[in-house]
């Protein structure tokens, strides 16, 4: 079965420096129908005004993906970190036991165009970490590239939850197909762009729940940036 969330039908905060659109219920925004999949609790796709940021902040207990689409996001945590997060980049941070961030855009004239993602970890009280990764853009060109999972496989960030992350950037109608193993359920984020996933089809934003599916077949229309989740 395939259930489109639709890019429309997401939460929307505008806070003037911030405009940002909730998948799951997040923040004031709660819809008990969209709480979380799987270990999927959080997919924010935010835009941050030059010069704004989110200021000093704490998580516990969660995995947090970032990809930047445009722009460029500034991060300090409180292990000491300080990066500059680009397009073509991923950040991971593990908040375990405690972890204070800030994430701020450090440009006086372009917004910052984001996904922020969060993840249940397998267990409580890991000890947190920082992990950032330029991702080699030629091993997602019409095909999936494993960007993060649980054994930092082929190269992936490390999270600590059995997911496995990909990122596509389809192009010309490319098309490419996947195996979900007996018991798994997917997600597919659309960044940007159409495309159908075993003929059911989403746009830019749009998100689809897949589960009792073993073949996918995910083809663009004509071209197509997305993440897709292999979940437990």
């Amino acid at each position: 079965m395939i259930r489109i969330r639709r890019s429309q039908d997401r939460g929307h905060a505008d806070h003037g420096w911030l405009d940002s659109y909730h998948t799951f219920s997040f923040a004031d925004y709660y819809d008990p129908e969209h709480v979380e999949f799987r270990a999927l609790r959080v997919m924010n796709e935010d835009r941050v005004a030059p010069g704004q940021g989110f200021g000093m902040h704490g998580h516990k207990d969660m995995e947090i993906v970032t990809v930047v689409l445009e722009g460029a996001l500034e991060h300090k945590d409180s292990l000491g970190n300080g990066e500059v997060l680009k397009p073509g980049e991923l950040q991971r941070m593990s908040a375990g036991t405690g972890i204070r961030h800030s994430e701020f855009n450090p440009s006086d004239s372009e917004a910052v165009h984001l996904y922020q993602i969060w993840l249940q970890p397998e267990r409580r009280g890991l000890t947190p970490s920082y992990e950032q990764k330029t991702l080699d853009d030629a091993q997602q060109h019409n095909q999936l590239q494993l960007i993060a999972s649980p054994d930092a496989a082929n190269g992936s960030l490390t999270i600590h939850t059995d997911t496995r992350l990909y990122r596509a950037r389809l192009e010309n109608a490319a098309g490419v197909g996947y195996v979900l193993k007996p018991g798994r359920s997917g997600w597919l984020q659309v960044l940007r762009g159409q495309l159908a996933v075993n003929g059911a089809e989403l746009s830019t934003g749009d998100g689809a729940a897949i589960t009792g599916e073993s073949e996918l077949v995910i083809a663009a229309n004509p071209d197509a940036d997305l993440l897709f989740f292999d979940l437990a």
